[in-house]
């Protein structure tokens, strides 16, 4: 069974991303389920990077009812004490007690660094990080992530904020960033470089799957891609990183780095 310490995950590791459950076509929920009782029958340790909801809030006392099956599915988990480790994306970053209580999962605010299975990785879900690009969301995101915003929000019916989130929020099966992944993918590589002792960077957001070495060093950049448009996770473990897909009953590996040595 894994290891979980504040900057541990032993082995195996799996990471998934991008789920937007609350949009999500039922097959792909249904294929999220029975990946979990996967990952629990391999006493594996998961990593859900960002985005597990489209939306997620928690009032006084109602919470979005798409979540309930997530966190009785991760509670699961977290109860044969096997580790969650779920970061913060841009769609399910006001979780709180409820989300934390209920499931079990080490909730975040990432990054995230630390041994993935002895990869050392730095993991974060991967809103904002793009230096142009995405200046004008991490102005918006100072704005919405703020206490007083939160406050106020919280203020709406819940109706009424669910409602006003679908509106704005625009996510589908066919999401794809203008750039092709291409900025987030400068980023991840660009941190490789700056800092010798990483593994793997591994980012989501851009729901485009991706697993390929650095060009000057020894390090890997990894993005599980898109549950909401296809069941392809990340799998690690000591010796080897894997792309795969999940076909409701078995793994199939798209693609596989051997770890090296840095």
């Amino acid at each position: 069974m894994p290891v979980f310490t504040a900057d541990s995950l032993g082995t195996p590791v799996y990471v998934l991303a991008d789920a937007h459950l609350g949009v999500a076509p039922d097959e792909q929920e249904q294929l999220l389920w029975s990946f979990l009782q996967h990952v629990g029958s391999e006493q594996a340790a998961l990593v859900l990077n960002g985005d597990m909801f489209e939306f997620w809030f928690e009032w006084s006392h109602v919470v979005p009812q798409v979540g309930v099956r997530l966190l009785a599915a991760l509670a699961t988990l977290t109860e044969r004490g096997l580790p969650v480790l779920w970061i913060k994306g841009n769609h399910d970053c006001w979780g709180g007690n409820v989300l934390r209580r209920q499931s079990g999962a080490t909730y975040i605010d990432g990054p995230w660094i630390g041994e993935l299975a002895g990869w050392r990785a730095h993991i974060a879900h991967g809103d904002g990080l793009r230096p142009e690009l995405d200046k004008g969301y991490r102005a918006l995101r100072a704005v919405i992530r703020h206490p007083w915003s939160v406050r106020a929000f919280g203020w709406l019916h819940p109706d009424w904020g669910a409602a006003l989130a679908r509106a704005t929020s625009h996510t589908s099966r066919n999401v794809r960033p203008r750039d092709g992944g291409e900025g987030l993918r400068a980023v991840a590589h660009e941190t490789l470089r700056a800092n010798a002792s990483l593994h793997a960077v591994i980012y989501g957001h851009t729901h485009v799957a991706m697993l390929e070495k650095n060009s000057r060093e020894a390090g890997i950049y990894a993005n599980p891609g898109a549950w909401l448009n296809e069941p392809t996770f990340l799998k690690f473990v000591p010796e080897r990183a894997a792309l795969c897909r999940w076909d409701g009953t078995r793994e199939h590996e798209d693609a596989v780095i051997e770890r090296s040595e840095r």
